[in-house]
């Protein structure tokens, strides 16, 4: 008599399920920590604006709230190379010489800055442009600004924006150049006979004011006057001849310094 064979056991297709169902609960347990590490960390992100915003003497929105001191307000100070108002003393700077570093783009970014917000709070935006190259930070200082027409000597009411730009500066050991500027009209004086001799006086008396009144390295400084052949401008034009008729403060680079003798 023949056996009858068993029926063959039937194929489960939903397997599957099982393993499905422990990926997701492990991928819910994954996300509960997140969210709790989470809401921790916003709490302390809290506390720390609310310490920032109570050193710098700005109002919460919540008056009741007590007052946390993660960061104590002391310890904030204004970083003296950005600080858009600099107390100088024209004739009587102090040497150190110590602890300079030098310039990068970066720093040349952030001297820009601060000496713009400075210009505009004192209204000199039209006085001084600032221009960053692969030469380095170039800052013109514009004749109408600086000097009588015609004449080299520094205006007294000048220093000011002089010793607030030269203070930034000179934070720095990158070389300087002192590089003076005309227009193309003649000129002829017993003091001046050329536009030559015009651009380079005036360029030598901000270099001497400069080593003068602030803490620069002699070796790191020059002068010269490029008269009017360096235009920036249309010399057919009065906007133009204003804009060439200047005095560059170049600060170099490390790429321009390089080339340098």
């Amino acid at each position: 008599m023949a056996l009858k064979k068993a029926p063959e056991p039937h194929v489960n297709h939903e397997r599957w399920l099982v393993s499905y169902a422990d990926f997701i609960t492990l991928l819910f347990a994954v996300f509960v920590v997140l969210y709790a590490m989470g809401q921790s960390d916003k709490k302390k992100v809290e506390e720390v604006m609310q310490s920032i915003q109570s050193s710098f003497g700005m109002a919460t929105a919540g008056a009741s709230s007590p007052k946390v001191n993660v960061i104590p307000s002391q310890a904030i100070t204004v970083i003296p190379s950005l600080k858009p108002e600099i107390a100088v003393n024209p004739m009587g700077r102090t040497r150190s010489g110590q602890g300079k570093t030098r310039a990068e783009e970066k720093d040349f970014r952030q001297i820009k800055s601060a000496v713009e917000a400075y210009l505009v709070k004192q209204g000199a935006q039209s006085k001084v442009t600032l221009e960053i190259t692969r030469r380095g930070l170039i800052v013109s200082l514009k004749e109408a600004g600086f000097f009588n027409s015609g004449q080299a000597n520094i205006k007294p009411e000048a220093y000011e924006l002089i010793n607030t730009i030269a203070e930034v500066m000179t934070q720095y050991n990158n070389p300087l150049r002192v590089e003076g500027h005309t227009d193309n009209v003649p000129i002829s004086t017993a003091q001046f006979p050329s536009n030559w001799e015009l651009s380079t006086s005036r360029a030598t008396n901000g270099l001497k004011y400069l080593l003068r009144s602030f803490d620069i390295d002699p070796n790191k400084i020059s002068a010269t006057g490029y008269a009017e052949f360096r235009p920036i401008s249309d010399n057919t034009t009065q906007e133009g001849r204003a804009r060439n008729r200047r005095v560059d403060l170049v600060m170099l680079s490390g790429e321009a310094e390089q080339g340098e003798p």
